[in-house]
Parts: structure tokens; C-alpha cells; sequence
């Protein structure tokens, strides 16, 4: 018999813990080799993680609610095989250096990309600090202006009183209240008289709680959500437009092509992979749109990678990556969403599955919306949001004159950066994916 190490996989770029939220075996049950047996939670996504060997658990050590560096063990298993204990090599982040050593010709935006996580990681006003901060929390408390010693009186709920995100939140939450002191300044400057609304704005009063009312705390995931939504409208000033296509032609296409495709491909056709289509033939017209904001600097992206927003059963939301969306066909398309959106909303995603996007679209008319002013997902900027396809009488230029005809009709909105997307291009953007969908070739081959 040997003893195998049962080790924390990596789970991504940029991320180097994860919280146990459940084992799905305990200690003294066999499991085969690429059974999950514990669910995982990081600031991403939730997630399994199987084993690579069979064997019997002898010994958990990671318990529930605990948090797991990348790499480190969190059980133990009896393998058949020598007596010599064997374990699985950690599995942790690769430095730039070594990515680019592995990958030829890597660009320098890429390179440059790949070191900030590791740079932001290591860096920050609390290095001195002997408390353990993961780069999330040192991140938000950067954002937030916490002291050290502002830090230091958290009491955290992780494993060994760590802080968790959700512990620096609630303490964000609960500053007002508790007249948490701001870092020392140089020099006091004299007082400022501030305006009655803008001091409600900054120390809102507490909420009443009615006779009747029922307090529901957030989950995790809408408390990620909850701050990854205000993050945004902070730091990207939103403008939006719209516009209404006749999207007949491509109507009559899924149609036609809905029952061939599912009988030969076990798929279902949706509207969906026709809509990236046009996303990015209109991404490689005008790839400033497929761009990230890094102070200063734009950073051009080379891949497009589409976001798709997906509701979850418990209402929560996650976006799933369709990776160089540009490459695939719509038979490739097609499969790529259904799959993404099945293993979504059976908590089946990989981690790296949810980052990367460039660029991502939203489906409000899914649930029977005309319109919608999507939020951009950080650090792309921008995103389109999809309405209802509704049949109305609409004016169509023939060559005998002006007619009224029922067609299917569909309102798109494009919310965009006005920090580095102005509003010709934001427009002319949308106004190409209006083109491309209006004008869907009949004779497209899937």
C-alpha cells in the first residue's frame, strides 16, 4: 500500500486559494480515479475537483469552510502500489517567465498581462504585515483605503482567522457605522462643510426592518456579484445605444435548419451561435472594441473570447468563456454554448472556463425583455444585450414602392466605456451586428 497526496489543482489565473464547501466522500470510502469527490468554491466559480488515482480517503485535511492553498494537500488516500508514499506535484501557478518559455513568439501585451497578477500578488501597502491577506482582500483593501491597523482589528472567519472577501465586505459595510478612522494624513486639512445628500450618500442611514419584513442574507455568489457591479459603474462611465433589426431572414434560417441540425448533431439550434457570429464578424471590423483598460494604456486584445451571460437555477449569475470564438464555425458555435450553458447550470465549469472573456453578450430576451442597459463585465469594455424577437408590421422599400409587412423584430443595446470607446465607434459597432443579422444569408451552411 502508499499513501497519496491528494492536492489542490490549480484553478486558474490569478488564483491562488479556494474554500471547501463540501467533501462528497468521507474518510474510509473508496473512490475510482476521476470520481469528484469535494466541491470547491474560489472568487470565480464553483467547482469539483476529482481524483486522479483510485484508492480509499484515510485521512481529510481540508474541512468544510476551510480555505486550501493552490497546491497544497487537502486529503489523503490508501493507493495500491509500493511502499514508498507517492503524491502529485504541486500544481501551482507557473511564473511569466516560464509561460513564455513555453509558448513561441509571445507577445509583449501578453507577457505583460501574464506578470500583473503575479506583481499585484507580492506588492501593496500591507507586505510588512504578518497576517496572511490573499491578493482578492489586499486588492479590496487597497480600493478602500483600509489601514494596516484597520486590518488587524478584523476578526477573521477563515482557517487560523484569515479574512475572507466576505469578511473585508462586511467590515466595509459596517465602517460608517463603526466611525472607522481613515489612514493618517500628512496634514489635517481644515474642515469642509459637506453638502446634507452627499453625506447621506457616503453614511447611508440604517435600514428599518418592518413588522412582517423578511431579512435574507446574500450567498456568496450575489455578494461577488453585488460587488463586481459596483466595481464597474465606479470605474467605467457607461453610455448605451440602441437599435431594432429585422432579424426575418435569420428566423426563417434557424427554421429551416433547427430539426437537420439536432437530428444529425444531438444538439439543439438556438439563436444564440448566430448572434456571436455577427458579434464577431463586427469584432474583427473594429477590434478596438476587443480592448482592456490598464490605467493609461489600452491593451489590444489578439483573441476573442465571448462571454455569455447565464442565469443559474437559484438566480445567480455566471458568464461561461467561449474561447477564440472567431475560429469556430456555427456547428462549433452552437455546441460551445449548449455545453457552457448545460455544465453551468449543473455547476460542472472549470474555473478557467469563466475567465478571459473580451468581450460578452447578454440574452434579456430569454426572458421575455425588449431591452435591457447591461453593466460591462471589468476589465472589457463593452457588452450587448439581446431582446425578445417579437413579430410587428414594419415598412419594406420595394422595387413597386413602400409596403407594410409583418416581420420579426428584435432591439439590441450596446453599453460601452466612454473612457476609450466614443460614441462613433460604439455606434458603428452595433450598427455592423444590426447589418450582419438583418442581412443573414439564407443559403448559410451549418
Amino acid at each position: 500500500m502508499a499513501e497519496y497526496k491528494l492536492l489542490l489543482p490549480s484553478m486558474g489565473e490569478g488564483v491562488m486559494e479556494a474554500t471547501i464547501i463540501s467533501w462528497l466522500y468521507n474518510e474510509g470510502d473508496s473512490v475510482k480515479e476521476d470520481d469528484s469527490v469535494v466541491e470547491i468554491a474560489t472568487d470565480k466559480v464553483d467547482s469539483d475537483v476529482p481524483t486522479p488515482v483510485s484508492g480509499k480517503i484515510i485521512k481529510i485535511l481540508k474541512q468544510k469552510d476551510e480555505v486550501a492553498k493552490i497546491g497544497e494537500a487537502i486529503a489523503i488516500l490508501e493507493t495500491e502500489g509500493g511502499e514508498e508514499a507517492i503524491s502529485e506535484q504541486p500544481q501551482t501557478p507557473k511564473t511569466a517567465a516560464e509561460v513564455q518559455t513555453q509558448i513561441p513568439n509571445v507577445e509583449p501585451e501578453v507577457v505583460q498581462e501574464l506578470e500583473e497578477p503575479l506583481q499585484t500578488a507580492s506588492s501593496g501597502s500591507f507586505s510588512n504585515s504578518d497576517r496572511y491577506l490573499s491578493p482578492l482582500v489586499k486588492s479590496i483593501s487597497q480600493q478602500e483605503n483600509i489601514s494596516e491597523s484597520e486590518l488587524q482589528s478584523i476578526e477573521g472567519s477563515g482557517l487560523e482567522g484569515r479574512i475572507t472577501k466576505e469578511d473585508i465586505l462586511a467590515f466595509i459595510a459596517d465602517r460608517p457605522k463603526l466611525g472607522a478612522a481613515k489612514p493618517a494624513q500628512v496634514s489635517t486639512p481644515a474642515p469642509v462643510a459637506v453638502p446634507q445628500a452627499q453625506a447621506q450618500t457616503q453614511a447611508p442611514a440604517p435600514m428599518k426592518v418592518g413588522a412582517g419584513d423578511e431579512v435574507i442574507p446574500m450567498d456568496r455568489v450575489r455578494k461577488i456579484i453585488a460587488d463586481a457591479m459596483v466595481r464597474s459603474k465606479q470605474t467605467a462611465p457607461h453610455v448605451t445605444s440602441f437599435i431594432e433589426s429585422d432579424v426575418t431572414n435569420v428566423v426563417r434560417w434557424r427554421a429551416k435548419h433547427k430539426d437537420i441540425f439536432e437530428k444529425r448533431e444531438g444538439e439543439k439550434l438556438t439563436y444564440m451561435p448566430i448572434f456571436v457570429k455577427a458579434i464577431v464578424k463586427a469584432i474583427q471590423d473594429f477590434p478596438m472594441i476587443n480592448v482592456s483598460v490598464d490605467g493609461d494604456k489600452i491593451i489590444k486584445k489578439k483573441n476573442i473570447n465571448i462571454g455569455m451571460a447565464t442565469a443559474l437555477p437559484d438566480g445567480n449569475l455566471i458568464v461561461p468563456v467561449i474561447k477564440n470564438a472567431d475560429q469556430l464555425s456555427l456547428s462549433g458555435l452552437a455546441k460551445a454554448i449548449n455545453d457552457l450553458a448545460y455544465r453551468a447550470r449543473n455547476k460542472k465549469l472549470k474555473p478557467e472556463e469563466t475567465q478571459g472573456a473580451t468581450y460578452t453578450i447578454s440574452n434579456v430576451g430569454g426572458f421575455g425583455n425588449l431591452m435591457g442597459t447591461p453593466i460591462i463585465p471589468q476589465p472589457q469594455v463593452a457588452i450587448m444585450a439581446v431582446g425578445a424577437i417579437v413579430k410587428k408590421p414594419a415598412v419594406l422599400e420595394t422595387k413597386d414602392g413602400d409596403v407594410i409587412a409583418i416581420r420579426h423584430l428584435m432591439f439590441m443595446s450596446h453599453s460601452y466605456d466612454h473612457r476609450v470607446v466614443d460614441g462613433s465607434l460604439g455606434g458603428m459597432f452595433l450598427k455592423h451586428v444590426h447589418d450582419y443579422l438583418q442581412n443573414w444569408d439564407l443559403d448559410t451552411e451549418i
